[in-house]
């Protein structure tokens, strides 16, 4: 892989979004929620509603760097200078978002084992963890309609969305949406994190739920945690953590 870096050759605002988005994908690597080169993550680009950074089709995600990322506008063409292609699964579903949430920064998309199983199950996520009650607080799903290539199939995901955070595609994966990167990684780490929690459980005896009145105040509680800084608060820790293991993101 022979790219030429874009540092200095952008704004500082796309660069640092690069920079961030990269760092995003080798997270997403670390944590072992890639799918080979199948799933994506999209942020939208500094200054525009209709432009989108996305990862090459075909790097894995421990090789995207802040250079290789590819700008696509909302008709999914490629508006830099790059050998690999657009995932047209991936332009399908986070054009579909970007296009009518304005808060939607970042969306993120995976396949994992633990969250296709519980994707699976009829009665989707259970209220049986304290990240679960994180999820449930702003939760939607959407039926499954095969591999998403179709134009089609962007009204319904939209309406299904509407205005939440975590969405869970019925026999396919997990979804969130962020306000920056680094919201909608902590939203995936708690959305996984559930989906494994429940496997694990379900496995056991029988499972003990959570009252429905403790999920009014989950918001305020997250709040609380991260002293209102969500992703914010821990992401520079995980960037400290990716830098120990390879700085290369930010080529």
């Amino acid at each position: 892989m022979n790219i030429s870096s874009l540092k200095g050759k952008v704004s500082a605002d796309e660069w640092q979004l690069r920079c961030d988005l990269a760092a995003c994908y080798r997270l997403v690597a670390s944590y072992g929620w890639s799918d080979l080169v199948f799933t994506h993550i999209s942020a939208r680009m500094p200054g525009t509603d209709h432009h989108f950074l996305i990862n090459p089709y075909g790097l894995l995600f421990e090789e995207v760097t802040a250079s290789s990322l590819l700008v696509i506008d909302q008709q999914g063409n490629k508006l830099n200078e790059s050998p690999y292609p657009v995932n047209p699964a991936g332009f399908v579903i986070h054009s579909a978002i970007h296009a009518v949430r304005d808060d939607a920064q970042c969306v993120l998309h995976t396949h994992t084992r633990a969250g296709i199983a519980v994707s699976a199950q009829k009665s989707g996520v259970l209220p049986i963890s304290q990240q679960s009650t994180f999820v449930l607080a702003s939760m939607a799903y959407h039926d499954y309609e095969g591999v998403a290539l179709r134009d089609d199939e962007k009204p319904r995901l939209q309406t299904d969305l509407g205005a939440a955070n975590f969405l869970m595609l019925r026999n396919h994966g997990l979804l969130t949406v962020g306000t920056s990167i680094a919201d909608a990684f902590l939203a995936m780490y708690i959305f996984e994190t559930t989906c494994q929690i429940q496997i694990a459980a379900q496995a056991g005896g029988e499972l003990t739920t959570i009252d429905s009145q403790i999920l009014h105040g989950v918001a305020d509680a997250a709040r609380t945690q991260t002293g209102g800084m969500g992703g914010a608060f821990v992401w520079p820790a995980l960037l400290r953590k990716l830098d120990r293991i390879d700085n290369s993101y930010k080529s």
